[in-house]
């Protein structure tokens, strides 16, 4: 299904809509500040391996990263933050990036990794943004990447993100043309920020 929201004003019906298949298990593709995404709800334990289908992983295990919708809710899933991450992080978020942060015990066992690490977005999109606010809780996430002709891209027609994904997943946000370049992955898991992939975001200090 394709569903049109508008994304500087997101329609509450169609949020609401959206919310519920996620509380289904279901899997969406959406609009962020930077790519179109994959998303599902934190409490769907089966996703992983219909995610790892639809985005054809070789790898053992997707990295995912955590959509919340403020710092607060953030906070919950990560350790606590000392004064100068978190004023990083106020600083740069809404935006967009993914920040890298320990995770607390919050985050599903099924998601946990030896370096207990979880990546932390809050994109400058009230699409997102929104339907988080309805869910709950945070979305989980992963970017969508187009691997035709063997070459790694992303997708920023939501109409031919419809035609190539409508069968594999449940819902598919057309919020707009998206970017074709990624975030700004920032490690705040040392003593100091370290940026381990240069995308969209400038990160300031």
């Amino acid at each position: 299904m394709l569903l049109k929201i508008h994304p500087e004003t997101p329609s509450q019906r169609q949020i609401q809509r959206v919310a519920e298949v996620l509380r289904n298990d279901g899997i969406i593709i959406y609009p962020t500040d930077t790519v179109y995404a994959l998303g599902w709800s934190i409490d769907n334990t089966k996703a992983e391996e219909r995610i790892s289908q639809i985005r054809q992983d070789k790898k053992k295990r997707t990295s995912f990263s955590l959509i919340c919708k403020d710092l607060s809710q953030a906070s919950d899933f990560t350790r606590p933050m000392d004064k100068s991450t978190f004023k990083l992080l106020k600083h740069n978020l809404p935006g967009p990036f993914t920040f890298l942060l320990p995770a607390s015990n919050k985050i599903p066992h099924i998601y946990g990794s030896k370096k207990r690490v979880v990546g932390i977005r809050i994109p400058d999109n009230n699409i997102p943004l929104a339907i988080v606010e309805e869910l709950g809780h945070p979305l989980m996430t992963t970017s969508l990447h187009d691997s035709d002709d063997g070459i790694m891209d992303y997708m920023v027609d939501p109409q031919k993100i419809f035609d190539k994904y409508d069968k594999q997943v449940d819902v598919i946000v057309d919020g707009g043309v998206g970017n074709m370049e990624a975030s700004t992955v920032v490690d705040c898991t040392d003593h100091e920020p370290a940026i381990v992939r240069e995308g969209i975001g400038e990160l300031e200090f």
